[in-house]
């Protein structure tokens, strides 16, 4: 471990381009369940399987319950930046860390301070009027019960991506640049299962891929550096 330690520090050393790409283990050391690992929200009981409930066709057609499964399961407004967070924050003013692309939805690493953050999924934070358009804040969500609607009567839609949906292009655009231009990709808390999102990394062309995760990944074989551990206790150590 101390000499994977050594490797990640030297590859994110002060003068390289580092980007960071997270999933849901980032934020499980805030209190937020991830979907996958044991314990995980997709390992719930619900009266339709989670990964249903999160797809564009169940809110179209079931949005009392979509909302019911949302707020219980994918908006945690108490949650606050972990180790992981701030130590990006940090790199990131200290220009060590260039863009954080994340699959979360939570908007902890703004939180935490970091400014380049490309949220591949969206954001719980942003929310907007499915028929005049309308934004609204997260507010509008948490302080209302059943399907949250605008003063023009729309739907009011949380600016995620569901299953079904496309990613954001401007996004999608924008972590492929800052991938394609990195030095070291340092991935973490992810299973590298969800795509396209997960197909990101094949624009990296830098010298030093490194995977931070609890359990294997498809790419570990791939990786110049693989560490098991929790991603804030490995983002603290680096200096």
């Amino acid at each position: 471990m101390d000499k994977q330690m050594e490797a990640l520090a030297q590859a994110m050393a002060p003068g390289r381009k580092t980007v960071f790409f997270g999933g849901a283990g980032v934020s499980t050391e805030s209190g937020i369940p991830d979907f996958r690992s044991a314990g995980g929200i997709y390992g719930r009981q619900y009266a339709y399987p989670p990964e249903v409930m999160v797809s564009h066709s169940f809110f179209m057609a079931h949005p009392d319950e979509f909302y019911e499964f949302y707020r219980r399961e994918m908006v945690w407004p108490r949650a606050k930046p972990n180790a992981a967070h701030i130590r990006l924050a940090e790199l990131e003013a200290e220009g060590r860390v260039t863009a954080v692309v994340t699959q979360n939805i939570d908007g902890l690493h703004q939180m935490a301070g970091s400014k380049n953050v490309l949220e591949l999924h969206g954001s719980i934070h942003r929310n907007r009027c499915m028929r005049c358009g309308r934004k609204y804040g997260l507010e509008a969500i948490l302080t209302t019960d059943g399907v949250p609607r605008c003063e023009c009567g729309g739907i009011i839609k949380p600016e995620v991506v569901l299953y079904e949906e496309e990613l954001d292009p401007r996004t999608l655009t924008a972590a492929v640049d800052a991938i394609s231009q990195a030095d070291t990709l340092l991935i973490a808390g992810t299973s590298l299962a969800v795509y396209p999102a997960a197909g990101l990394i094949r624009y990296f062309e830098g010298d030093c891929l490194a995977l931070v995760n609890l359990s294997p990944t498809p790419m570990d074989q791939k990786a110049d550096l693989v560490i098991r551990g929790k991603i804030g206790e490995v983002l603290s150590r680096i200096q």
